[in-house]
């Protein structure tokens, strides 16, 4: 009895578990074409061509928590015990850091700016799960927003 349940279980978590994160991935890529224009720019100095601009600047950022779903927890489980990459947790990254860069551009769009320099992520587990797996994890974004003054 506890076998069928533990596999209708894997099969909801992954059905379920993929629906969302199909749904999620195509919602990045609409928000990020449509703050295409926003440049983000690791570099601390503003690009040479805009050296002689006025700018004004605030500081924008965006964060974001994604847990993992059960048949991702269960398949990495599955894959610490022969080690090598856990691909599972590196889609769950991936949509965690480019959603929290879109929460940056899109503050830094309310707010009027061409692009955000110095940007930084920052990336924690804030969840553990059984056996200190994760659970959660949340990225954090931030940089600082070049407005043109007018």
């Amino acid at each position: 009895m506890s076998i069928i349940t533990l596999i209708v279980l894997l099969a909801l978590g992954y059905g379920f578990g993929t629906l969302a994160e199909k749904r999620h991935f195509k919602s990045i890529i609409h928000r990020e074409d449509k703050l295409k224009n926003i440049l983000v720019i690791p570099e601390k100095k503003l690009p040479e061509q805009f050296q002689n601009s006025n700018f004004d600047n605030i500081l924008v950022d965006g964060s974001v928590v994604i847990s993992v779903d059960y048949f991702k927890r269960f398949l990495s489980g599955l894959r610490a015990l022969v080690g090598g990459r856990i691909r599972a947790y590196e889609t769950l990254l991936e949509r965690a850091r480019r959603e929290a860069l879109l929460r940056m551009k899109q503050e830094a769009a309310e707010n009027g700016s061409i692009m955000v320099l110095n940007c930084k992520l920052e990336t924690a587990s804030i969840s553990k799960g059984k056996g200190n797996a994760i659970g959660s994890v949340e990225v954090y974004a931030y940089g600082t927003a070049i407005i043109p003054t007018k």
